[in-house]
């Protein structure tokens, strides 16, 4: 009925899986600029997060996957995003997300959950500076 592109189209998720694809779709089509940021660093704390669960499960695909997701999120999405004429800061941020891709692509040749857990250590700082400036953006535009 909904054919293979329908978000309801069976692709071997459960319907909790497939009901919360369909929420980050709908974030990221009405998001701004900022939130869209916000959701990557999300995504790549979150596909680390499962990669660490799947090292402990023993589960290699889906370590491969989850740190591929990562990988991407930042190379892709977050490096990618960054404007480089803007200077000093862009260009250390652009150093990071290179060494975090590295760092995660060896966490995934080794299974090594301490390189991710150190990622996630660098990441998290940024990903909270980031959030902090839209709560004092909103602040500033409620006065």
């Amino acid at each position: 009925m909904y054919g293979n592109t329908s978000p309801f189209a069976s692709r071997g998720l459960s319907a909790s899986n497939t009901y919360s694809r369909v929420g980050v779709e709908t974030d990221v089509l009405t998001a701004s600029p900022h939130k869209l940021v916000s959701l990557l660093f999300d995504g790549a704390m979150d596909a680390m997060t499962q990669a660490v669960g799947a090292i402990h499960q023993r589960n290699q695909e889906l370590k491969g996957r989850c740190l591929s997701r990562a990988v991407r999120i930042l190379d892709e999405g977050l490096k990618a995003a960054l404007n480089m004429e803007a200077g000093n800061l862009a260009e250390d941020l652009r150093d990071l997300y290179s060494y975090l891709c590295m760092r995660l692509t060896h966490a995934n040749l080794h299974s090594d959950i301490a390189a991710i857990e150190e990622c996630q250590r660098l990441l998290q700082p940024i990903r909270d500076a980031w959030l902090n400036i839209a709560a004092h953006t909103d602040v500033a535009r409620a006065a």
